[in-house]
């Protein structure tokens, strides 16, 4: 199907690498208005280009650091006051730093906390004023498997995933009167930058564990936030999607 997004004014949060991006280029493709908000700009901008001329879409980029409320405010509302509304908004910047849990520094716990759940908390909400307006929206959250079934050595990152999976269930029934829609992704082992920083060996036990026997890529996530923020799932809310190849079972 083509189209799925069209005049759709979409914004993605940590869309310069990985899943993100992945994000931006499909969303792009589909005819959406794409805003992109990250600190730094996508490495390789003529590939988004593209694949919005392609489609009929449009890709802006707005420097922003998403954990900051000031900034997060100005991005969304810059996105509304540009293209007149917000459609969809996939929360999906995050980061981890990983180590055993006595040996956790406090900093490491509230980097990774304020990354990947408490800037959900801020762009979700700037954004649910404009959708309420309109009585419409889609947003989703990236969680994760770990955030499900937790991981070790990652104790501040299973705990903002695990956070996530509240906070989206939560948002859905808040929301739900203003058919506004909330749902989350649980990708599994998914090929980006973050899963090539592990050792080999830890990797191929990994995917050992998966029943479909490999790791995802970026796009087979892409394709599940697609799903959620089109009229394709219209009657979903509250929902984690997992994208794991069964990885969570």
């Amino acid at each position: 199907m083509e189209g799925m997004l069209r005049e759709k004014a979409c914004a993605i949060t940590g869309g310069s690498r990985g899943i993100g991006l992945a994000i931006v280029e499909l969303f792009a493709r589909q005819g959406g208005r794409v805003f992109y908000l990250s600190r730094n700009e996508a490495e390789d901008p003529a590939r988004l280009e593209r694949a919005a001329a392609e489609g009929g879409g449009s890709v802006k980029w707005l420097r922003c650091d998403v954990s900051d409320e000031g900034q997060a405010q100005a991005a969304v509302d810059a996105v509304a006051a540009e293209a007149g509304s917000i459609d969809a908004l996939v929360n999906n910047a995050g980061m981890a730093r990983d180590g055993l849990f006595l040996r956790m520094s406090l900093a490491d716990w509230d980097a990774v906390l304020r990354a990947n759940l408490t800037s959900a908390f801020l762009v979700s909400r700037a954004a649910a004023r404009h959708m309420i307006k309109k009585r419409s929206g889609s947003i989703v959250n990236m969680s994760s498997v770990v955030g499900l079934v937790g991981n070790g050595g990652q104790a501040n990152y299973a705990a903002s995933k695990a956070g996530l999976v509240g906070f989206t269930k939560s948002l859905a029934r808040e929301l739900s009167s203003r058919n506004v829609r909330v749902n989350a992704i649980a990708p599994g082992f998914i090929d980006t930058a973050m899963t090539e920083a592990i050792p080999a060996q830890a990797r191929d036990k990994l995917k050992d564990s998966i029943p479909l026997g490999r790791s995802g890529k970026p796009e087979e996530v892409a394709a599940a936030a697609l799903f959620l923020c089109s009229e394709l799932s219209s009657y979903v809310t509250g929902e984690v999607l997992k994208v794991d190849g069964g990885m969570g079972m």
